[in-house]
This record gives structure tokens, sequence and C-alpha cells, in this order.
């Protein structure tokens, strides 16, 4: 080893030496996203033979294969969100013209699960506006909340 890499090793050490930082070193992780609803999907209206029912909307949420799987979902709140022709503003109040957060084109219809419906692990939803019946099949969104735990 020549005299001139035994100094460029040198400087490198010192160099390093510096710019160590004190305490523990942690590597930046790529966060993971964290999904704090369960999917389900709109099955239709409650129904009998003569006549439905659109004020009761039946849904399958995944995972869910029995009653008892079902009934922990009672009282979560449902998200139907959709893509519509027209974007409004963010805010509920359409006197902001959008200053809380622009215009989009999603809107959202909400829900709460009311009960459970059949043995296999299907559930009642009552929207606060009827799911229109272009809904059915689509997928909608289980919140993990309220809690009852």
């Amino acid at each position: 080893m020549c005299i001139r890499d035994r100094y460029q090793r040198r400087v490198r050490d010192k160099t390093k030496k510096n710019n160590m930082v004190r305490g523990p070193q942690h590597k930046a992780r790529p966060a993971q996203p964290v999904r704090l609803y369960t999917k389900a999907v709109l099955l239709g209206y409650q129904r009998n033979r003569h006549r439905q029912h659109p004020n009761v909307t039946l849904m399958k949420i995944e995972g869910v294969h029995t009653k008892d799987d079902a009934k922990f979902y009672l009282g979560k709140r449902v998200a139907y969100i959709y893509k519509a022709k027209n974007a409004k503003p963010r805010t509920s109040k359409r006197s902001f013209e959008g200053k809380l957060g622009g215009v989009t084109r999603f809107r959202v219809i909400w829900g709460r699960i009311a009960r459970t419906h059949g043995n296999v692990g299907g559930v009642r939803a009552r929207f606060r506006t009827n799911i229109p019946p272009k809904a059915f099949g689509a997928q909608c969104r289980v919140m993990l909340y309220p809690s009852r735990i």
C-alpha cells in the first residue's frame, strides 16, 4: 500500500467520524398503508315476492361467513363512494363554493349496519338516502368505527 492510499484512508475515516450521528440509527421505512375499513358488496334491497323495501339494503362483508361474525359489525358506519358527472364543492355547505378544499366529482352516501340477515354473514344497512339500483354489485366501505369493544 502506498503512502497516498494511506493518506486517503485517513481522510475518509475522519470525514465519516464527523458525519456520525449519536443515538440509534433508524432507516426510513416506506410506510405501509393502513386500511381502516372492510370491503363489502351491495346486494340489493330487502324484498319479498311482491314488493321490495328500498330503505333497507342487503350487503355481504368480505371475510364474514357466519351470523356470529356479522354481529361484530352491528352499528358500524358504511360509506358508498361513487363518481358523479359534475363536480361540487367538497363541503356540505354549498355557500362556501369550495373554499374549504376545492371541488370533486366523488360523492358519498353514509349509512349504518342495522342487523344481520340470514345465516351466512349477510347484513342489513340503512342509508341516509336510499341506495340507487345502479349501485347493486358495487363495493362499499364498512368503517371500523364506532367501536363497541
